[in-house]
C-alpha cells in the first residue's frame, strides 16, 4: 500500500471535512448566520478580484429538506448585500453544482445540504470556479470575514438574484455526455432509491431513457422524510424491493446525490469499496486506468487493498473526505478514487463524487462485460470490519495514554492481518473506532474494547455509552437479506 501525503492544517471554527453542518436552529446553522455566511463568501470573492469589471455569480442549490427554503433566502440576501448575483437552482444533487458553475460561467457554488443526515440537520457545501471543493485557504478567508461587521454595498452595486429554470436539463445533458460509448439498458429491471432527496426528479427519468424498466423508490419528498430509513445509508427497503420484483439490481443515492450504493440480484449490498474495485478492473480492461492506480481512504476495506495488489493496480489511501481523495488523485495521477460510503470520483467525468455518474459507469461496465453485478464483485473479498461511533461531549485527544495503549495492544494482536483506525469525525461529535481483520468475532471484540476505552476517556457513563454507541458491521454488509 502507498500512502498519500496528508496535509496538516490548523483547526477551523466552522468548516469540517465537507463544508459546514449541524442541527437546524442551533448556531451556526441559523438563518441570521447564513445571511452573514453569504455576505462573507461574497466579500471574499469580490476582494479576490484584481478588478471588478462585472458582477460575480454564485449558484445556490439545495436538497429537499424543509429548512432549505429558509437558508436559500438568507444566503441570497447576504450575497446581494455583498454585491454578488445569486443564481437559484432549486433542488439539485450536490455534484450538479460543479458542472452548472462551468455552464453558467459562475465563480462559486453553494449547496444547502446535510448530505445523508436527517431533516433536522442542514449545512453548506462549497465549490470553486474550477468545480472543486474550497481550499483550506478559502475556508480560512471566509471564517476571518465572518468575524468582521457586516456591511452592505451601495444600492447601485447590490447583487440581483436570478432563477436558473433549465438547471435540471443542463445537468441531465452533462451526465449523458460523460458516457464512454452507446448505452443500451433494454432488458434490465432496475430499482432506483432516491432517499426522498435531490435526485428524485432526475435519476429515474435519466436511467429510463436508455431502455431500462425503472422501479421508483422513495421519490416523494415532503421536506421531512429525506434519508428516513431509505437511500444509501439504509438499504433494507431496496434489498427487499429488488428481491420482491426480481430486479437485476438496485441503485441507492443519499439525500444530496453524491453517494451511490448498490444491491445485486441476490439482495446483497455492493458498497463503495466493491464498486471502486469493479470500476478499476473495467478501466484496466479498457486500457484507461492510469499508472496512478486508484485512491481509497483510511477507512477503505483491507480487502480492496489486497485485491488491487493481486490485480497489479496501485492503491493509495487518503484522508477521509472526498476533497482529500481528489487531492490525492491529482497528486498521484489516479483516474479513480472513492470511499466505502459510496462517494466515488471518476476524474475523467467529474471533479467530485457523483452518484448518478458513478451508476452510469457501473452500468457501462456491466454491459461491456455482459456479466451481472454479483459476478463482477467476486474479484474482491472484504475483510470483516466493525465501525463504532463513540459520542463525545468535547474534543478527545487520541494521543491520550490509555487510548494509545489500547490501540497498540489491538495492533499487536492483528499484526499484518488487519488494521485499527481511530479518528475524530469532521461532521459530528463522535470518535470513529474501526477494526478489521480475518476473524469476525475477534474484530468485534477488539472494536468494542477500544470503544469502551474512548468512552471512558471522554467521561461518558456506561449508560450513556450503551444508549449512544452505534455499531455497523461493514464486513457483513454484502451478505444477502
Amino acid at each position: 500500500m502507498a500512502k498519500s501525503k496528508r496535509k496538516i492544517v490548523k483547526k477551523k471554527r466552522y468548516f469540517g471535512t465537507d463544508g459546514i453542518r449541524g442541527k437546524v436552529g442551533v448556531p451556526p446553522i441559523s438563518a441570521d448566520w447564513a445571511l452573514k455566511l453569504g455576505w462573507a463568501l461574497g466579500r471574499v470573492l469580490m476582494e479576490s478580484q484584481a478588478s471588478e469589471p462585472k458582477k460575480l455569480r454564485v449558484l445556490i442549490g439545495k436538497d429537499t429538506r424543509i429548512s432549505g427554503y429558509m437558508f436559500e433566502s438568507a444566503l441570497e440576501a447576504g450575497l446581494c448585500a455583498a454585491g454578488v448575483n445569486p443564481g437559484l437552482l432549486g433542488p439539485m444533487p450536490t455534484p450538479a453544482i460543479p458542472c452548472l458553475i462551468a455552464s453558467l460561467d459562475a465563480q462559486a457554488g453553494i449547496v444547502i445540504s446535510a448530505s445523508h443526515n436527517r431533516y433536522t440537520d442542514n449545512g453548506f457545501k462549497f465549490f470553486s470556479a474550477a468545480g472543486t471543493k474550497f481550499s483550506d485557504e478559502m475556508e480560512y478567508a471566509i471564517e476571518k470575514k465572518l468575524g468582521e461587521p457586516m456591511t452592505t454595498v451601495s444600492a447601485v452595486e447590490l447583487g440581483k438574484a436570478f432563477r436558473v429554470v433549465d438547471a435540471v436539463s443542463r445537468y441531465r445533458q452533462f451526465c449523458t455526455s460523460t458516457l464512454t460509448g452507446p448505452l443500451d439498458l433494454s432488458g434490465y429491471k432496475i430499482v432506483v432509491d432516491c432517499a426522498h432527496g435531490a435526485t428524485y426528479h432526475i435519476a429515474p427519468a435519466l436511467f429510463r431513457q436508455w431502455g431500462a424498466e425503472i422501479l421508483e423508490l422513495n421519490v416523494k419528498p415532503d421536506g421531512l422524510n429525506i434519508n428516513e430509513a431509505c437511500g444509501a445509508t439504509n438499504l433494507k427497503g431496496l434489498q427487499a424491493k429488488v428481491l420482491e420484483t426480481k430486479a437485476d439490481l438496485g441503485l441507492a443515492f443519499d439525500g444530496d446525490g453524491d453517494r451511490l450504493m448498490m444491491v445485486d440480484q441476490t439482495g446483497a449490498v455492493v458498497d463503495g469499496d466493491e464498486l471502486l474495485f469493479i470500476l478499476a478492473k473495467w478501466y484496466q480492461m479498457r486500457g484507461s486506468l492510469t499508472s496512478g492506480g486508484i485512491v481509497g481512504t483510511a477507512m477503505s476495506n483491507f480487502g480492496l487493498e489486497k485485491a488491487c495488489i493481486e490485480a497489479n493496480i496501485p492503491f493509495y489511501r487518503a484522508q477521509v473526505g472526498d476533497r482529500y481523495v481528489l487531492e490525492a488523485m491529482q497528486s498521484c495521477g489516479a483516474m479513480l478514487g472513492g470511499e466505502s460510503s459510496g462517494h466515488l470520483i471518476c476524474l475523467d467525468a467529474s471533479t467530485t463524487g457523483d452518484g448518478i455518474i458513478s451508476a452510469l459507469r457501473i452500468l457501462e461496465s456491466l454491459q461491456a462485460q455482459n456479466k451481472p453485478l454479483h459476478e463482477l464483485k467476486l474479484g474482491m473479498t472484504k475483510y470483516p470490519q466493525v465501525l463504532i461511533n463513540v459520542p463525545i461531549r468535547d474534543n478527545v485527544s487520541l494521543e491520550e495514554v490509555r487510548i494509545k495503549t489500547a490501540v497498540a495492544a489491538a495492533e499487536a494482536y492483528l499484526k499484518d492481518s488487519g488494521r485499527v483506525l481511530l479518528r475524530s469525525s469532521g461532521t459530528e461529535p463522535v470518535v470513529r473506532v474501526m477494526v478489521e481483520g480475518q476473524d469476525a468475532e475477534k474484530v468485534a471484540e477488539l472494536a468494542k474494547n477500544l470503544a469502551e476505552t474512548v468512552q471512558q476517556v471522554a467521561g461518558m457513563t456506561a449508560a450513556e455509552g450503551a444508549a449512544n454507541v452505534g455499531m455497523i458491521d461493514l464486513g457483513l454488509a454484502s451478505s444477502a437479506l
